[in-house]
């Protein structure tokens, strides 16, 4: 029996079947995700600001309250000389109505033949003048491992110009519950001076004080140029209170109390000035010390 044979179509490789072409699909530009509550910033604004807090701060020291509506006085010599100088010169800040006692026991000098303080002396003498006149008492602190000593007899510590960028010692001074009276450094914005005060509030004590002492400028006839545009400009960027020291800004004891009428006028919360009992004799910045006539003048005019 022969074999069949096959149609000749069949032994053809077979062609794949056509399918029909899809219109292509109309490219949609991407989508950004949609927004959650974890894409927002969760940044927070600073601790000085006003956004922070809109209330004004107010510092408790024994029965006086600085940031209020009462205008303050802190008074004293530039340096603590001696026992008896530092007790003298508080009882005439407290007689005419001054509110705290300063006085230098560690001082900063620009020369280091200067008189640089009695220090811890100097800070017992004044603890004992405080007690005595009863006032409170401020002083300054200039290194980060004096700070809790001085802490325990000062009411108030200061932070000098000097040291408003001592990020160290500002750190050290967060860590304390004594009140603070940061100065503004002698070439530093209001900015900087600001970002000084966040470096405290960041390690807890929420209790600062800002001090405008006059920044150095191309003018020589003052010791420092007073900024006192720089009250109000703070008042809106900060809650916390603003002192001023016209001692340090004019250098010239003459020109004090202008400044000091001028600080109230413009809205501040207080002053920070020199006084000494024989400023012409004083071991250090003799020309801006008040002797106690001035002061007793000051204090008439500013408080009548």
């Amino acid at each position: 029996m022969q074999p069949t044979e096959l149609p000749t179509e069949a032994l053809q490789p077979q062609a794949e079947p056509k399918i029909a072409a899809q219109p292509a699909a109309e490219s949609k530009p991407a989508q950004a995700p949609a927004k959650t509550s974890a894409n927002k910033s969760t940044k927070k604004p600073p601790l000085v600001s006003r956004e922070h807090k809109a209330q004004d701060t107010r510092i408790q020291i024994g029965q006086l309250e600085i940031g209020g509506d009462q205008f303050i006085t802190m008074a004293g010599p530039c340096s603590v000389e001696s026992c008896e100088q530092i007790h003298e010169t508080a009882l005439i800040v407290k007689e005419f109505g001054g509110h705290m006692l300063r006085g230098g026991c560690f001082k900063p000098r620009t020369n280091p033949y200067s008189f640089q303080g009695l220090g811890y002396q100097g800070l017992d003498y004044m603890q004992q003048a405080g007690q005595s006149a009863r006032l409170p008492i401020i002083t300054e602190v200039m290194d980060r491992e004096d700070v809790h000593k001085v802490a325990l007899q000062a009411d108030v510590l200061q932070i000098g110009a000097r040291n408003m960028q001592n990020f160290a010692l500002l750190k050290e001074v967060g860590k304390t519950t004594r009140p603070i009276l940061l100065k503004r450094g002698l070439m530093s914005s209001l900015d900087e001076l600001l970002g000084a005060a966040e470096y405290i509030l960041a390690h807890g004590n929420q209790q600062v004080m800002l001090c405008e002492r006059g920044i150095r400028t191309f003018e020589t006839a003052t010791r420092n140029t007073l900024d006192l545009s720089a009250v109000p400009l703070l008042k809106q960027m900060t809650h916390l209170p603003i002192i001023i020291d016209p001692s340090h800004a004019v250098g010239k004891r003459d020109l004090v109390l202008p400044m000091a009428k001028a600080a109230k006028a413009v809205g501040a919360h207080g002053i920070i000035v020199e006084v000494h009992p024989d400023p012409d004799k004083a071991l250090s910045d003799a020309e801006q010390q008040l002797n106690f006539e001035q002061y007793q003048q000051m204090m008439g005019e500013l408080y009548r």
